[in-house]
């Protein structure tokens, strides 16, 4: 019997091996309310859905503070918080992939809305992100769930 491969991922999973399910949000709650927090409530979400990546599939490799830091200070030298939005949205899709649903986030649509677009790239990542939920009935936050791939 061989060892289930990884592809790039975190420790190899076999696929059927399960995770722990995220929490559904609403996009437009989600977008409003970093702003009526002036910016604090998307660090946490970030710092969240980046947390969740992990705990669906222990193959995608994140670190949610460093992510979370890339976005915070990475301004300082430009480029990372770039990377970090673009990083997330290939988490999402990679998650919507392990969950079995077609993988339709696109990371370069997410970071053009969130750079360019009022910050929508929120909205945009948290509705890719609620498709996942979506395929497992929406369970309550760190349910196990079962991985399709």
């Amino acid at each position: 019997m061989t060892a289930p491969t990884n592809s790039g991922y975190g420790p190899a999973q076999a696929a059927g091996s399960g995770g722990l399910s995220g929490k559904r949000r609403g996009p437009i709650a989600v977008w409003l309310l970093g702003i009526i927090t002036l910016g604090i409530y998307h660090l946490v979400w970030y710092y969240k859905i980046n947390n969740e990546s992990r705990k669906l599939d222990g193959r995608i490799e994140v670190d949610p503070t460093i992510s979370l830091f890339a976005i915070l200070f990475g301004w300082l030298i430009i480029v990372p918080p770039f990377v970090s939005y673009y990083r997330t949205g290939n988490r999402i899709a990679t998650m919507q992939r392990a969950a079995g649903v077609a993988p339709t986030c696109s990371a370069l649509l997410g970071l053009l809305l969130q750079v360019f677009v009022l910050s929508t790239g929120t909205i945009y990542y948290q509705h890719e992100l609620n498709k996942v939920w979506e395929r497992y009935g929406y369970p309550e936050p760190g349910t196990p769930v079962p991985l399709a791939v």
